[in-house]
């Protein structure tokens, strides 16, 4: 039996739980929850929704580890996201660029005709626009 599979979110810990939903918000025009907090434990967290695709739990716990995040490296890299356009790909790296976020490349058409840019977004992570 084929069965329909689609990612349903993607969760990353992060240290300032209030400057990462602006992130997302304000660049990616995330819509966010009202946010869970448990008392007990201290966790909270955040589900951001976009207009298509995956969301995205932003989450917090006391005394989390903060290892360096190099570009390079094993495990999950970047998110993607797809805004529609080169013109909008081009906007958006010029915006976040402006607002002090390092674009590692682009905007640039990559050797496989692929329309991209990449940037180090809130807290080191990695984030490549597309088309």
């Amino acid at each position: 039996m084929q069965t329909k599979i689609k990612i349903e979110h993607i969760a990353m810990y992060v240290n300032d739980l209030e400057r990462t939903k602006e992130f997302f918000v304000t660049y990616f025009h995330a819509k966010a929850n009202r946010g869970y907090h448990n008392s007990q434990t201290d966790f909270r967290s955040y589900f951001l929704k976009f207009e298509e695709g995956a969301r995205i739990e932003i989450m917090k716990r006391p005394e989390m580890q903060d290892e360096p995040k190099p570009i390079a490296r094993t495990g999950y890299v970047h998110l993607a996201f797809s805004v529609g356009s080169q013109k909008k790909v081009n906007e958006l790296t010029d915006w976040l660029r402006q607002d002090g976020y390092e674009v590692l490349s682009g905007p640039r058409t990559t050797g496989d005709g692929y329309y991209e840019s990449s940037i180090v977004g809130i807290e080191g992570n990695q984030i490549e626009i597309t088309i």
